[in-house]
């Protein structure tokens, strides 16, 4: 009896230190996470490791991958695309600029390297730039538009300008051009051809087009020899981006200047996309199918949409990451960065597009 007297007149403090408790440690002793805490992981669990997970060391790039060096004093590569057209990039963005008998039209400035843009024109010619087209409206791709000064002509969708209107970014100044479907611009003897194809990545996206130099830019669509960016290149309008992407393999070119990474692609580059594009969907299609949409859940949360919903997509998504793997995970850069973005984001447009 001594001891429960001393139970009972424990201080309060005491008991209130024991109820304090977390309730994880004593989960833990049973092997069960704390609620909200991650678990143990699913079966088959991809060796590529999930989104919001620490990677010591990513997949080597494949040769596809790689591009001509940045001079590093420079911070930008220029590269010759025909009679007085040329791209200039990072090897993280590219940009293109066109030489005319009075003029330089210029195709992007990304933030990334645009104060060495002027620097990069002056290359090849002291031509003032008198105009500016714009791919398409995110601040990634035309955000250093504000630092090229002067006055010129800003071409753009009539798209692009309604969002830019919204964002009220200075540094995006609102185009002077729009146009709806399809706009020439022909200055001195250079010709580029633009066109809009509707909403894929983003309302607004344009191809533009130089018939001469048989060289087209269209942003944010094709990757060459990369995964795209993450979530399908965050797409508004995935079945729209797949098929732009399908398109473009039709288009007489010779050069794609694609907004990113390292090269200039060819025809084979988007064949290549294509097919990765046609396996991913086929993956995520077959997970959605055979996975259960209830399997191994805590019968307490049978009652949470969301936490059912998680669990589920989850399990389609590393089907997905499974079923690529052994195919892709050497021949596109980047792939295990983003192949779990991708795979939520192909599974999501088959449910609800």
């Amino acid at each position: 009896m001594p001891a429960l007297s001393r139970s009972i007149s424990a201080p309060a403090s005491l008991i209130a230190l024991a109820l304090a408790v977390p309730a994880g440690a004593a989960l833990a002793a049973e092997g069960v996470a704390a609620p909200g805490h991650a678990g143990a992981p699913f079966a088959r669990m991809p060796d590529i490791a999930p989104i919001g997970v620490h990677v010591d060391k990513y997949i080597d790039l494949p040769d596809a991958a790689k591009g001509p060096p940045v001079d590093s004093a420079k911070g930008y590569r220029l590269e010759t695309l025909g009679r007085g057209l040329y791209m200039v990039t990072d090897n993280g963005y590219q940009s293109m600029f066109m030489v005319y008998e009075s003029g330089v039209v210029v195709v992007d400035a990304p933030p990334s390297y645009a104060a060495r843009l002027k620097q990069a024109i002056a290359e090849v010619t002291s031509l003032p730039i008198t105009h500016l087209v714009y791919s398409h409206a995110h601040a990634d791709h035309i955000g250093g538009a504000g630092s090229l000064g002067g006055h010129p002509v800003i071409i753009a969708q009539a798209e692009t300008l309604r969002l830019l209107r919204r964002d009220a970014d200075p540094a995006r100044p609102l185009p002077t051009v729009t146009f709806e479907d399809q706009y020439v611009l022909k200055v001195g003897s250079q010709r580029l051809e633009l066109s809009y194809h509707g909403n894929g990545h983003e309302p607004g996206n344009i191809f533009i087009y130089a018939p001469e130099q048989k060289t087209l830019m269209v942003v944010d669509l094709v990757f060459p020899g990369w995964m795209p960016f993450r979530r399908l290149a965050v797409s508004q309008d995935i079945p729209g981006w797949l098929a732009q992407i399908r398109l473009v393999d039709t288009l007489p070119f010779d050069k794609l200047v694609s907004g990113h990474v390292t090269r200039l692609g060819t025809h084979a580059d988007v064949r290549v996309q294509i097919d990765f594009l046609d396996d991913l969907k086929a993956a995520a299609g077959n997970a959605l199918k055979t996975t259960p949409f209830v399997a191994g859940i805590d019968p307490a949360d049978s009652g949470n949409a969301w936490a059912l919903t998680d669990d589920y997509t989850a399990r389609v998504a590393l089907q997905c990451v499974n079923a690529l793997t052994p195919r892709w995970s050497h021949r596109l850069g980047g792939f295990d960065a983003f192949v779990w973005d991708q795979c939520y984001a192909m599974e999501q447009s088959l449910r609800v597009d």
